[in-house]
């Protein structure tokens, strides 16, 4: 552990593991909008994607009872910045752990004070973290916040808890064919499971079999053709079934697994974190209907929303056109490593542009 104060900052510790954690940080991070914040997130991510010579723990407070966390991993490819932990590996959006905005600055002035720029490179366009990264930085350095992709998301009512989901009527007409579809193959029947540890791994293997009887196999974004994202995802699992939150989701035509979801049910809100479906079965759209289903369950259960995660795709313009906009964030300090990393940024970022201007040219 390094103390701040000897870089003006009180009561910050950076620490290089989140063990022993688990109580004082879900203290804060339970409650504040995302399980991708709760220590079973952070916890696999630190596991599996950081070493101690690497991970860079921010917290605000008492370390033993922090009111802020940072958990961020040092980059060394190009100029060394820090960044939110495992937000590269799983592009999920990623944000500074707090409460109250108060915290934010207190959290963000202890980062500036490490002296390396910081990229946030995916985080809501209305998350308080923007104008604390702003002041924090204030007179040391630049702050530039650029828009990124956001993610697709359903607010629930009680017309979503219906037989019929409150859809365009082509839509609806769609989802009552693919249905007839399937039922002609055999009888349907949908499970939302939250597992018993010692039925986590059984289950999984189904997930995984299912998510690779599909184009992500050929793609290689199967689960089950990156080692790295399986071991991933069966250690949150097993963290995410003992906190409660896992959800397991199969649909099965006859005695088959059609489509499956890996979901939490957390915050209030239904959380879609991986999708798969038998391609055998494609013409009854069998993720349609279960993500049917699964919207339904939510709907029915009285949770505030239904949180697609990823980014927009055509198959969730035809569910919803609500986006969660945001931001990517990025912070150079006005010393060598600042400059350093943001000449390298605005290189990139020309070559990139560049590039797209080159496309369209005929």
């Amino acid at each position: 552990m390094t103390r701040l104060e000897a870089a003006g900052v009180r009561e910050g510790a950076v620490l290089d593991t989140v063990d022993g954690l688990a109580s004082a940080w879900d203290a804060v991070a339970v409650g504040c909008g995302s399980p991708l914040h709760h220590y079973a997130w952070v916890r696999t991510c630190a596991d599996r994607f950081s070493t101690r010579s690497n991970l860079c723990v921010v917290v605000a407070g008492d370390p033993r009872q922090p009111v802020a966390m940072a958990p961020l991993i040092r980059r060394y490819d190009g100029p060394s910045y820090l960044e939110p932990l495992g937000v590269r590996e799983l592009h999920e959006p990623m944000d500074l752990i707090y409460r109250h905005p108060a915290d934010a600055l207190a959290l963000t002035t202890a980062v500036a004070a490490l002296g390396l720029p910081l990229s946030l490179p995916r985080i809501r366009a209305d998350s308080p973290t923007i104008s604390a990264v702003r002041e924090a930085w204030r007179n040391r350095g630049v702050v530039i916040c650029r828009p990124r992709t956001g993610w697709p998301w359903i607010e629930l009512d009680e017309n979503w808890a219906s037989a019929e989901p409150p859809l365009k009527p082509s839509r609806r007409s769609d989802l009552r064919r693919t249905r007839r579809r399937a039922e002609s193959l055999g009888p349907l029947n949908c499970h939302i499971l939250s597992p018993a540890p010692e039925d986590v791994g059984p289950l999984l293997d189904v997930v995984l079999s299912v998510e690779g009887a599909s184009w992500k196999s050929r793609a290689g974004t199967a689960l089950a053709s990156d080692r790295a994202m399986s071991v991933f995802f069966r250690a949150y699992a097993a963290c995410a079934c003992e906190a409660g939150v896992l959800r397991l989701c199969f649909l099965r035509v006859g005695d088959r697994t059609a489509a499956v979801q890996f979901a939490l049910e957390s915050e209030d809100r239904f959380w879609l974190l991986k999708i798969g479906y038998d391609e055998s079965y494609a013409r009854c759209s069998p993720g349609a209907l279960l993500l049917a289903e699964t919207i339904r369950y939510a709907a029915q259960r009285g949770l505030r929303s239904y949180e697609f995660l990823g980014v927009p795709e055509p198959w969730t313009d035809a569910w919803t056109d609500r986006e969660r906009a945001c931001v990517a964030v990025r912070a150079y300090p006005a010393r060598a490593s600042g400059v350093a990393t943001f000449a390298s940024d605005m290189t990139e970022s020309a070559r990139l542009k560049l590039g797209r201007l080159l496309s369209r040219m005929p």
